[in-house]
């Protein structure tokens, strides 16, 4: 049972990479509009601050997975591969 859930979590694990990739991509077609705003604006005081709230949710919607993922990864190694002491 705990090789099966181990090479399940591993694999979700994987497939989980591929989504934080596809993530950042994301991010960085997102932030390319709100760029190119804040110059169409001429850099006034309220586009860079709408800019700036923008930029930073963006990143907080790249970030907070990677952290949740490292934050998994590091339950993973602790708890389901630790060694079982056999009992003789």
């Amino acid at each position: 049972m705990s090789a099966t859930l181990s090479t399940l979590l591993a694999a979700f694990l994987k497939v989980g990479w591929i989504a934080l990739i596809f993530n950042e991509v994301r991010g960085a077609i997102l932030a390319v509009p709100v760029l190119y705003d804040m110059y169409q604006a001429g850099g006034s005081w309220m586009a860079i601050w709408v800019g700036f709230c923008s930029l930073v949710g963006i990143a907080l919607s790249v970030e907070l997975p990677l952290i949740a993922a490292r934050k998994i990864q590091k339950f993973a190694d602790e708890k389901l591969l630790k060694p079982v002491p056999v009992n003789a």
